[in-house]
């Protein structure tokens, strides 16, 4: 005989109301409309004044004056925000319900680490030294080290906390790798310094075009898993009670995330704090149901990355700071008062 769940637990699964759903809806509709105000802002602002009319001749007739390149520039710049911004808001939102970790981030689980030792890597034993050399090599870290955080955390018996504990250690050992690697080899820390940082400057199409098919697929199976995630996220045995196959959920979560935040980090590098803040705060106003968090970070956390990286743009002109710097200096104070909350609720 199954046993019935505690009425705060139907309550997380239960249909939302017709008018809540409408709200949630409209917010949604809100949240696009200000990803588009955002966009805008990123191709019409940077570290060079360009006047409006300019910006608009540039995005609908390339003459190739200075003024079209910039704007061109900003536009794939913009882009790729858009692309990194959304798997990372999304990866992030999968991993806090995969770990049962509101304060989880994709870094938790060492995907970061395995890809900025990739490119260390790279650089340092292949002379690699392009972009589009950097991308394959930092993805395929990601990849491995999501693989290996999978099966040291048990394959399909893993659990959040062995997954956890799995990511940590990998990620303090990859970091003194790199570290030790960096300060041994100054063109491996020449090339890797703003990398490093995290960095939408050196957006270009053939990155954009490279990364787009994993961002596509690892988008489409995270959305897809909104259903069993939310029995996962109530706990195993509320899950397995629903019917939820828990190894198989988990496996693809897992995959998820590492395609999504291993493009990301591949094309921009490490960028902190998106995946943990805005899932984060999405969840304080659509409740726990990943049917409506995974959407709504998916738009909003664009709004975060391209919003920092304006801010970069502006208050260091004519140089920038990278966008990394920006989402770290707003996300570490954030951080801590997302962790002061969470003592003063369990006090």
């Amino acid at each position: 005989m199954l046993v019935d769940s505690p009425p705060e637990q139907r309550a997380e699964t239960a249909p939302a109301p017709p008018n809540r759903r409408a709200i949630r809806a409209l917010g949604l509709l809100v949240s696009l409309a200000i990803l588009l105000l955002v966009a805008l802002a990123s191709i019409a602002i940077g570290a060079k004044e360009l006047p409006l009319g300019q910006v608009w001749h540039g995005l609908f007739h390339d003459t190739g004056t200075y003024g079209d390149v910039v704007v061109d520039a900003r536009l794939s710049r913009t882009v790729l925000g858009l692309l990194a911004g959304a798997a990372l808001g999304l990866s992030g939102a999968v991993l806090q319900a995969l770990t049962r970790n509101p304060l989880a981030d994709p870094g938790l689980l060492g995907i970061n680490a395995g890809a900025s030792a990739a490119v260390v890597t790279a650089i340092t034993y292949f002379g690699v030294s392009t972009l589009n050399g950097y991308v394959w090599f930092a993805f395929l870290g990601a990849a491995a080290v999501g693989a290996l955080v999978w099966f040291l955390g048990g394959s399909r018996g893993a659990t959040p906390v062995r997954l956890a504990l799995a990511g940590t250690a990998i990620s303090a050992a990859l970091y003194g790798y790199l570290q030790a690697v960096m300060i041994t080899d100054d063109a491996a820390l020449n090339k890797l310094r703003f990398w490093t940082v995290g960095s939408l400057a050196s957006a270009s199409d053939s990155t954009i075009l490279q990364v787009l098919p994993f961002l596509a697929a690892g988008t489409l199976l995270a959305l897809g898993l909104a259903r069993p995630l939310n029995a996962v996220a109530m706990g195993d045995d509320t899950a397995r009670a629903l019917g939820a196959n828990l190894g198989r959920t988990r496996a693809l979560a897992m995959l998820a995330a590492t395609v999504l935040c291993g493009a990301a980090t591949a094309a921009c590098g490490p960028i902190a704090f998106v995946g943990l803040m805005v899932p984060h705060v999405v969840r304080s106003f659509t409740g726990p149901d990943l049917r409506w968090i995974l959407p709504y970070a998916t738009v909003l956390s664009p709004v975060l990355l391209l919003g920092a990286d304006v801010i970069g743009r502006i208050v260091a002109r004519p140089a920038e700071l990278q966008v990394g710097i920006v989402t770290a200096i707003i996300g570490g104070p954030v951080f801590i008062l997302l962790v002061r909350r969470r003592r003063t609720a369990q006090l």
